[in-house]
């Protein structure tokens, strides 16, 4: 997908804008937006999404492809839920998946391409840059308009359970520190320095888990995806041995799922994410936090 100069083992991870350009057409590949913000950051995804998307994109809802019964925010939905939500999305197995997001690659891109992963479908990938460096490029983008009109298809998943954690799991973890865990929520919050985007017991961090906010997978100058080498330091200087098994946390489980994003690129494609992340760990009156 045009990424192989980057130095990645699985470029096929993400796809440039130009690949995508030159793809619009294509009736083997589905774009979906899966443009997501918190309450705190006073934006409508759904508006946005009227306002401005890119031409022939559907939108993906975490919040509505989710466990409705759960009390926490957009958890794994069953194997049947989500293959009929993304078959009337025009999604079968045979489709090539390309998610995109508003803010670039955070609010929900790397969230929707880990939820195709765990459910069998590995032909799906980020768009490098997201919607703002599609924007800056001017390419093709259709305004006023609601979702197109999409033929249902067939879509048979395959859960792979090895790539999420749940609460007992994390537990677990505390004492045999199988995994390493890496947390990508901005440092003050991994600190407990400044309060959580949903009311919370406690503030602070899963003891043990190390600080990866997850900015530092990002250039900052046009907010693609870094290249291999400088990946690689980005883990190492954070204390992580990537040939060792590691488990990814954050706020609500997704910008967890950058880091995960991060290292398949580098070849490790087993990366967990803890689903309930802080959401779930912060409010519960027994469960431990680390502050600093």
């Amino acid at each position: 997908m045009d990424h192989a100069h980057f130095g990645y083992l699985r470029p096929e991870a993400l796809v440039s804008t130009s690949w995508l350009e030159a793809h619009l057409q294509d009736p083997a590949v589905q774009i979906l937006d899966g443009t997501f913000f918190l309450p705190v950051q006073q934006r409508n995804a759904k508006e946005e999404y009227h306002d401005c998307h890119i031409t022939g994109a559907v939108p993906f809802d975490i919040d509505e492809v989710s466990d409705s019964t759960s009390g926490l925010p957009h958890m794994l939905p069953s194997p049947e839920r989500f293959a009929e939500m993304v078959g009337k999305m025009g999604i079968g197995n045979d489709v090539h998946v390309v998610v995109y997001d508003a803010s670039g690659m955070t609010s929900a891109a790397a969230r929707v391409w880990w939820m195709f992963r765990i459910f069998g479908h590995d032909k799906v990938s980020v768009l490098n840059g997201g919607l703002p460096k599609w924007l800056r490029e001017g390419r093709s983008v259709e305004e006023n308009a609601g979702p197109p009109a999409t033929l249902p298809r067939q879509f048979t998943p395959y859960f792979r359970p090895h790539l999420v954690r749940g609460l007992a799991d994390v537990r677990e973890n505390l004492s045999s520190k199988l995994e390493q865990m890496v947390d990508a929520r901005p440092l003050p919050r991994f600190k407990g320095e400044t309060p959580e985007p949903r009311p919370v017991l406690k503030q602070g961090h899963i003891p043990g888990s190390l600080p990866m906010p997850f900015p530092v997978f990002f250039d900052k100058k046009d907010g693609v995806m870094k290249n291999a080498d400088e990946l690689k330091q980005a883990f190492a200087e954070a204390g992580i041995d990537l040939g060792k098994p590691l488990l990814s946390t954050c706020g609500s489980g997704v910008t967890a799922c950058v880091p995960a994003l991060a290292a398949f690129l580098l070849g490790y494609e087993d990366v967990a994410v803890y689903d309930g992340s802080w959401a779930e760990w912060g409010n519960l009156q027994d469960a431990p936090a680390e502050l600093g």
